[in-house]
């Protein structure tokens, strides 16, 4: 009776296992990223969002043009005796109210992303808190900056010719981009504390419609009872508005520039505090 061979075995080396844990140790991590790049990539995800959806675009465009040409010769010849002498003082005054009546959709996009839960994400991620809100408003930044150009290509194109020359018109630009940051602050707070966007909306124009038409934007305040005088002189629109006429007419701001700058700090340093708090307590 035959036996059969013993079988060899080789005898294996130890394989050495990492737990996840020692190689997460291990790995070295990113660098944090800092205040300004956060803001810079939030901004850019508002931007991405344009490119994606660019009917977005359609109230920087179709809105802008169609409120110049609607006031220019609607009122123009009640006002100023031809559209092509309204124009002059109207355009700078309609580049203000078009600008800031499209800030209220910070507040709409705010509101939208807490609705489908992104900003739980966000809050999430090792970065600056405020990053998210000023991503936002650097993105809008852009949309503003378009529809001051669409503005002041129709009014070049119906007749508007500033005395400032490039300087006066880069430098009302740059005054009204600022304001307009400024005074998004409160959509943001509207954003955070209202639960649909349609209530955001609703309460945008309640504020909006009375600062807008309730100033220098058509007429001059010196037209209006004194009564109203009281409230239009001490508008901030009036102030931005004015401020924004004055460089574009090629004249010195310097009264109206101060009081637009001091809103604006003044916006910024109520709404932005008040918008973090609601944030960190969503």
């Amino acid at each position: 009776m035959s036996t059969a061979a013993p079988v060899e075995t080789q005898e294996l080396a130890p394989v050495r296992t990492e737990s996840l844990a020692e190689l997460l140790i291990a790995t070295e991590r990113p660098p944090r990223p800092t205040a300004l790049s956060a803001c810079l990539t939030f901004g850019w995800r508002a931007i991405l969002k344009i490119k994606h959806v660019p009917e977005q675009l359609f109230d920087v465009t179709a809105f802008p043009i169609m409120m110049v040409l609607m006031y220019t010769y609607l009122f123009g010849g009640a006002l100023a005796g031809s559209p092509r002498e309204y124009i002059q003082y109207l355009l700078p005054g309609i580049l203000v109210m078009s600008v800031v009546m499209i800030t209220m959709y910070t507040g709409v996009s705010v509101n939208t992303d807490i609705e489908k839960g992104v900003f739980d994400r966000f809050r999430t991620l090792p970065i600056w808190r405020p990053s998210t809100m000023v991503g936002y408003l650097l993105g809008d930044a852009l949309r503003y900056a378009i529809a001051s150009v669409v503005i002041l290509t129709v009014g070049l194109i119906m007749g508007y010719r500033p005395d400032g020359g490039f300087v006066g018109v880069v430098g009302g630009i740059a005054v009204l981009l600022v304001f307009s940051f400024a005074f998004s602050w409160i959509w943001t707070m509207f954003g955070l504390l209202l639960r649909t966007e349609k209530s955001v909306m609703g309460v945008s124009m309640m504020v909006i419609f009375p600062l807008t038409f309730l100033s220098d934007i058509f007429v001059k305040p010196e037209t209006m009872p004194g009564w109203l005088q009281a409230f239009v002189n001490n508008n901030p629109i009036t102030h931005c508005s004015s401020a924004v006429r004055a460089l574009m007419d090629g004249t010195s701001p310097t009264t109206e520039l101060a009081w637009t700058l001091g809103w604006a700090l003044l916006l910024v340093a109520v709404f932005g505090p008040v918008t973090m708090r609601l944030y960190n307590r969503k």
